[in-house]
């Protein structure tokens, strides 16, 4: 009995464990010779990039989407050495994308939407953009989110799909931008003395361009006095600093020259007896 028991388990361990075995072992190597492939591969790809000098967002992005496609043609190797019949397996895949891509409709979404920014580049990675609710420097444009870091230094994920269905303002495109702020003026201050001493001020504030040379204007009329708008121009990598510098100076201007403080002034009439 036990002889036959020893020859039964003999031809199974030859006709089943020992084929599999070295298919196993094929398919590990497989797997770690072509993840070394698929990273060398990578490389390639970056420096080819790089060497051509590929706008950087077009360049993370076909490299994203490339290393995508080697994985994936990665597996299935993995899959025929296994001896897994690998057309059975791409009809299952394409019937699991049907099925996935009905169920995450916005994830496939997102990706047109990345490509569509790819294509029409409405901005690129370091341009200063307001989309999608969010404001700041893109950091980089994926398959299928943007990264933003914000003014106060959070990164944001915003969907492709919401920044391409909205408005995209791209405060980079421009050589300069303006600046909008306003001066309160208060009433028996002289408004045109106002503005010539505002407008020599800001003048002098680095970083404030001269052509187009600073808006100072009245704009307004309201209970405290007169309103003036101050409009210095400046590049945008200098809005902030240009930004609060005018109101330092607006405050300066109008302590040196010992303008009254705003007060609003309302006056009751009795109508009748």
């Amino acid at each position: 009995m036990q002889p036959e028991i020893l020859n039964e388990a003999e031809q199974f361990l030859t006709l089943y464990v020992l084929p599999f075995g070295w298919k196993l072992a094929g398919a590990v190597a497989v797997w770690i010779i072509g993840s070394q492939v698929v990273r060398l591969l990578r490389l390639g790809i970056d420096k080819s990039l790089l060497a051509r000098k590929v706008d950087p967002t077009f360049s993370s992005y076909v490299a994203a989407g490339a290393n995508v496609m080697l994985k994936l043609l990665l597996f299935i190797a993995v899959l025929s050495v296994l001896g897994i019949e690998t057309t059975s397996f791409a009809a299952l895949l394409a019937a699991l994308g049907i099925a996935i891509g009905a169920a995450w409709g916005g994830l496939l979404a997102n990706f047109a939407a990345g490509i569509f920014l790819m294509v029409l580049r409405p901005f690129k990675v370091g341009d200063m953009i307001s989309a999608g609710g969010v404001t700041g420097d893109v950091r980089e444009i994926g398959l299928f989110a943007t990264a933003i870091d914000t003014a106060d230094n959070i990164r944001v994920f915003v969907g492709n799909n919401k920044i391409f269905s909205d408005s995209i303002q791209n405060f980079s495109t421009n050589a300069y931008r303006r600046v909008d702020l306003k001066a309160q003026i208060a009433h028996g201050v002289n408004p045109y003395d106002a503005i010539k001493r505002i407008s020599e001020r800001i003048s002098t504030i680095p970083n404030v361009l001269q052509t187009p040379s600073p808006s100072v204007e009245i704009i307004d009329f309201n209970a405290m006095g007169t309103v003036i708008g101050v409009r210095p121009f400046c590049h945008n990598s200098h809005y902030w600093q240009v930004y609060f510098d005018t109101n330092k100076a607006i405050v300066d201007v109008c302590g040196e020259a010992g303008y009254a403080v705003p007060e609003a002034r309302y006056a009751l009439r009795q109508i009748g007896a």
